[in-house]
């Protein structure tokens, strides 16, 4: 995706958000949110969207999500203290996998300042390969609850 497009996006383009407070050992030193915290929140967000929404209960799902990719582009700064609204939304939604994008915002402000993907193939608990049905129905349905409009795309 085209990096001016990231940078045009608003939290109407997302169908789900959720708030999150920094905390000061988010900061690096240079002060400003470590990289490894947006990965944190996307990881947060998806997985919050997924439990409310889509019925999964990771401890006993007999299918589960594993990420396979993940980027962030960053474009500009987040301090301690602030208050975080990560928007989601499902780019592409497949057989058995789903391509997230999450917006990342601080509160009060439209500008977004990341904006990252995360990618995850639903398979057997087991076996760790995708079943022969794809993910489960509720799954299925709930995700394409956020699923972007492809004109926005």
């Amino acid at each position: 995706m085209a990096l001016e497009a990231l940078k045009r996006r608003r939290r109407s383009d997302y169908k789900f958000q959720l708030e999150y407070r920094t905390r000061w050992s988010d900061n690096d030193m240079y002060h400003h949110l470590n990289n490894s915290i947006y990965y944190f929140l996307f990881d947060s967000v998806v997985n919050t969207y997924l439990i409310k929404h889509c019925s999964l209960h990771p401890p006993t799902s007999s299918q589960i999500g594993l990420v396979v990719h993940s980027h962030c582009d960053y474009l500009a700064p987040i301090e301690f203290p602030a208050v975080v609204d990560l928007a989601l939304r499902v780019n592409k939604l497949g057989k058995s996998s789903v391509s997230y994008e999450i917006g990342v915002f601080e509160h009060g402000q439209e500008e977004v300042k990341a904006v990252g993907e995360f990618v995850h193939v639903f398979v057997d608990r087991e076996s760790r390969k995708p079943g022969m049905q794809g993910m489960a129905e509720e799954l299925k349905k709930g995700l394409s609850e956020i699923l972007a409009n492809k004109a926005t795309l």
